[in-house]
């Protein structure tokens, strides 16, 4: 795969807004893609995702802001800064009467290259050779999907941008969407994943951004995210009283709780050990120290739904808490608005 990148990063954008007359689709988001890494873009449905993704790829208009992809701005210089850049916005879409194969023999003439002389390749690494032949009209909603990848793998990408590619799967589908998406980021593809679904992705995900009613809530590693929130320690002793006072005179230990088989509290790794310590030097025996880490579930749910960072003492990445629902409407509705979903 010739490189197109050189040292610009795959994805830089700076102060994305997309403002629809009153409705606010997008305010003011920042994405940093950085070359080999598999990005989600996470949020619910209507937060903004979608339209975010067709101003990256130069589809619609920004209100505001700037965009780069490998250095290249595909406002100012159209299809020319698509380079080394594929995928599908919403759901790939094909001739329903042609064969998969036939499908990707139309789109590799349009894109020239030696594409043509791919797709036997890009259908076996979507594991369509066996139906290669049949009506794309007759392929499950999975398959489809596969096929738009298959699809966007004849440009030889080092960028491929998804959006929901495992929506609609059922179980099985979305893990063998799973392991496919993680086959191509072994390979070298620079993956941007749009999803509303946390479980579909966290097994993949280097770094994430999770997005709200058009803001970024947080962005970075999921393991990041959770350690923000704070640990969590269950506690059992031989004698939780005098643990309990231990408790309360150990610097570090937070949030304390009594309850009648153990105790609850708050702390770091550290300050933890240190009233394990003390626990010891006064003679109460540890039955059970456990931490008790926030789902990662969890803390998705209250960046999208409930209080935001805000409520877990993080920043935004622009060192802000994120505001509330969009002025003049939710992305949800802007998008529709706009032709989208």
């Amino acid at each position: 795969m010739a490189s197109v990148a050189g040292d610009s990063p795959p994805v830089k954008a700076r102060g994305l807004v997309k403002r629809y007359k009153d409705l606010l689709a997008v305010d003011h988001i920042d994405l940093n893609v950085n070359a080999g890494e598999v990005y989600g873009f996470l949020g619910p449905n209507g937060a903004g995702k979608t339209t975010t993704l067709r101003m990256l790829l130069g589809l619609i208009m920004p209100t505001a802001g700037h965009i780069e992809l490998f250095g290249r701005d595909p406002i100012r210089e159209g299809a020319r800064a698509l380079d080394g850049v594929a995928g599908f916005v919403e759901a790939p879409r094909f001739y329903p009467y042609l064969s998969g194969r036939k499908n990707l023999r139309m789109m590799a003439a349009l894109d020239g290259l030696g594409a043509r002389a791919r797709v036997d390749e890009v259908l076996d690494t979507v594991d369509l050779t066996d139906a290669a032949d049949k009506r794309a009209g007759a392929y499950s909603h999975g398959m489809g999907q596969r096929l738009g990848i298959a699809g966007a793998l004849l440009r030889r990408p080092e960028l491929l941008v998804l959006d929901e590619p495992a929506t609609g799967l059922d179980p099985a589908g979305i893990r063998d969407m799973r392991v496919l998406i993680g086959r191509l980021a072994s390979e070298g593809i620079t993956v941007l994943l749009s999803s509303h679904q946390l479980a579909e992705v966290q097994e993949i995900c280097d770094r994430v951004a999770i997005v709200r009613s058009g803001k970024v809530a947080y962005e970075g590693p999921l393991a990041d995210l959770r350690g923000a929130a704070g640990n969590g320690y269950r506690l059992h002793t031989s004698d939780d009283r005098r643990a309990a006072e231990l408790a309360r005179t150990t610097p570090g230990i937070h949030a304390l709780s009594v309850g009648e088989a153990e105790l609850r509290f708050d702390a770091s790794e550290r300050d933890a050990g240190a009233l394990s310590l003390a626990l010891g030097a006064a003679g109460v025996a540890i039955y059970r120290m456990a931490p008790t880490l926030a789902s990662l579930e969890d803390l998705f749910f209250e960046l999208t739904e409930g209080g935001g960072a805000a409520a877990h003492g993080m920043a935004t990445p622009d060192g802000t808490a994120p505001a509330g629902a969009a002025s003049g409407g939710t992305a949800e509705t802007t998008e529709r608005a706009a032709g989208t979903v």
